[in-house]
């Protein structure tokens, strides 16, 4: 449950057997360099599913700047759009069955209170089908009859959350499992009797559970021997479940685990960890997801039979999103890479025909002026291998050096990995190498790495970063006096903590809403993260224990006398993750100490900046930053 921290989880390309395999014979040249607003009239997209006769689909944009649902015309690529939010970001769910209404997600300037709403196109009226205070609420799929929805709410108890049973008449609640003791709802089965249910012991341990709606009871299924557990989806006969798990083997693979038997089975397993598994309507298909060194591999099988069958050629695309039509006919894909922003395609199965439905990467940019990202590995203080995903400028050459930044992604235990970012490529379209450090503790290089920063936050992981900057002044079209550190969330942390501890090894730093006082925000997580605060108390320490005295320690907050470089710090007013007194205090500290401080805090955004002009305000001003206090010490 690392991920519960987790921002930035882009970025990653082709896997590299050495750090030094660079192409170095490529010459160097000037790209034509871009305004912040021509990368950000890119737009960001979202798939949810077709409609009933499959000739349309519904998808969310920020077309307008900000997150609002579109219905998609498969035929001519038109669209319409359905909201028209200008405050609250909307994001799709799906169709209601059998209509032509739809469902969506929306909370209140970011502060993570979702509730889901039901409208229809001819009425400009939503319907909030989850009407209670104070509540987060999360859509869990429908029923086999299709006439229910089914829900996970904290609307009874902050702390857990319930699944409910909402009917598509009535709307009226009812509890399917009544959660009192901090389990997490994972997947319903299609005649409800059956909730598969995980309890986290450690950030990479837990436990797997099978409610039975019948019977009223609850089994454990999972082996008392330490392993992370991932429910995927049920059978409609109720007689299967398939999960993940990297019980005895470092990367996770699919298990079927029978009901009526209570035998497991391994039935699929790569040299990476099997992300995510699922089921076509009528069980026709089999879609699984593999985290392949940061890119998705993704693999369409007969359910029935086990035989692969051919997936539509992307070229080099990673493939973010498979959504199969309940005829078992077409595929909804989303596909990017990391110089091209998603984009919805539609495949025809047995005719084999692949149709783009969207182009939202800017037409005012030529992809060629561009980076592709690359993986890299250099050796670390212990000479352990750290893998990174590294972005070098067209620009940069031996007699052209350029600055450069570590990126710190979020978590602790997320994951850099390939995907287009507006901010990575504006940054080295103006001449900054970024080299996205996977630090010990990093998931998806297996549960032994993945542990790696266990109660060792602020030590192993951030020398990881600076010998990624000494990696990075190695290289001859670098400047290695001209590096800085960069991250968000837990990244801010240890943009904070490079500061601190080790001040004299990077020139600036940029802090998105990163942890300043360990202790506060320890025990001010999230009410409704009850069920994973023993797991992240077991990783991080407990603050109300004698780990408090650690967890001071390496909070940059109780060291800012020691930042003497420049600081630029961004915060959401509404983050609940990260306090904006976090931000707050460490800004104030470090201008006690006459160092250059720039900090801005947007008041309508929470734990990450969903609006367009808050984006490029944090591009433009990064850049800025960098060009007045990195590059200018060339």
């Amino acid at each position: 449950m690392k991920e519960k921290f987790m921002l930035f989880g882009l970025f990653s390309l082709l896997v590299l057997q050495s750090c030094k395999k660079e192409e170095k014979n490529q010459e160097a040249r000037m790209p034509k360099q871009y305004a912040v607003e021509d990368f950000y009239d890119t737009k960001s997209i979202g798939a949810a599913g077709f409609n009933k006769d499959e000739t349309k689909i519904l998808m969310n944009s920020n077309i307008t700047g900000i997150a609002n649902l579109y219905e998609l015309n498969i035929a001519d690529t038109s669209s319409v759009a359905l909201t028209k939010s200008k405050t609250e970001s909307n994001y799709s769910i799906d169709y209601l069955p059998n209509s032509s209404k739809f469902i969506y997600s929306s909370d209140k300037g970011g502060n993570e209170n979702a509730h889901l709403y039901l409208m229809d196109k001819s009425n400009a009226a939503p319907k909030d089908l989850t009407p209670w205070p104070n509540s987060a609420n999360n859509f869990m799929g429908w029923s086999l009859d299709k006439k229910s929805m089914y829900v996970s709410s904290n609307k009874r108890d902050i702390k857990y959350f319930d699944v409910i049973k909402l009917d598509t008449l009535t709307w009226k609640p009812t509890v399917l499992f009544k959660n009192e003791t901090g389990f997490s709802p994972y997947a319903v089965s299609k005649t409800e009797r059956y909730i598969a249910l995980t309890k986290e012991l450690t950030t990479d341990t837990n436990e797997l559970y099978i409610y039975d709606n019948t019977t009223k009871t609850t089994k454990k299924i999972s082996s008392a021997k330490p392993a992370n557990y991932n429910p995927m989806v049920f059978e409609k006969n109720d007689s299967i479940l398939y999960y993940a798990t990297n019980l005895d083997n470092e990367f996770s693979y699919l298990v079927k685990y029978s009901l009526n038997t209570g035998k497991s089975e391994k039935v699929f397993e790569d040299k990476w960890d099997v992300n995510f598994m699922n089921l076509s309507e009528n069980e026709k298909y089999r879609v699984i997801f593999i985290n392949d060194d940061g890119k998705n591999k993704v693999l369409l099988f007969d359910h029935k039979t086990g035989k692969k069958i051919d997936f539509p050629d992307l070229k080099d695309g990673d493939v973010q999103n498979v959504i199969i039509s309940n005829s078992e006919n077409k595929l909804l894909l989303t596909v990017g890479s990391s110089t091209s922003s998603p984009n919805l395609y539609v495949y025809d199965i047995p005719k084999k025909e692949l149709k783009q439905l969207t182009s939202t990467f800017s037409k005012k940019i030529d992809q060629n002026d561009l980076v592709k990202a690359e993986v890299v590995r250099f050796k670390s203080f212990d000479g352990k291998e750290i893998p990174a995903i590294y972005y070098k400028p067209l620009q940069a050459s031996e007699t052209n050096k350029v600055p450069a930044l570590i990126w710190v992604h979020g978590g602790p235990g997320g994951q850099s990995r390939i995907g287009y970012s507006n901010s990575i490529q504006y940054l080295v379209n103006h001449g900054y190498a970024v080299l996205a450090v996977n630090n010990r503790g990093s998931s998806g290089y297996g549960r032994t790495f993945y542990k790696l920063d266990n109660k060792d936050h602020s030590n192993g992981d951030l020398k990881d970063c600076i010998w990624g900057k000494k990696w990075l002044a190695e290289q001859n079209y670098i400047d290695p006096n001209a590096i800085g550190i960069y991250g968000g969330s837990y990244g801010g942390c240890m943009v904070l903590g490079a500061l601190a501890f080790h001040p004299e090894e990077f020139k600036v730093g940029v802090n998105l809403f990163g942890v300043a006082n360990w202790p506060r925000t320890l025990k001010s997580i999230p009410p409704y993260w009850e069920s994973f605060r023993k797991a992240l108390y077991d990783e991080l320490g407990d603050p109300y224990t004698s780990d408090s005295i650690r967890l001071k320690k390496i909070s940059p907050l109780y060291n800012y006398q020691k930042i003497k470089k420049p600081l630029l710090v961004f915060q959401g007013a509404n983050d609940v993750r990260v306090l904006p007194i976090e931000s707050d205090e460490i800004v104030a500290g470090v201008k006690k100490n006459g160092v250059p401080v720039e900090y801005i805090v947007y008041p309508d955004e929470g734990h990450g900046f969903q609006k367009k002009e808050n984006q490029i305000t944090t591009s433009k001003k990064t850049l800025a930053f960098l060009d007045k206090y990195l590059k200018a010490t060339k």
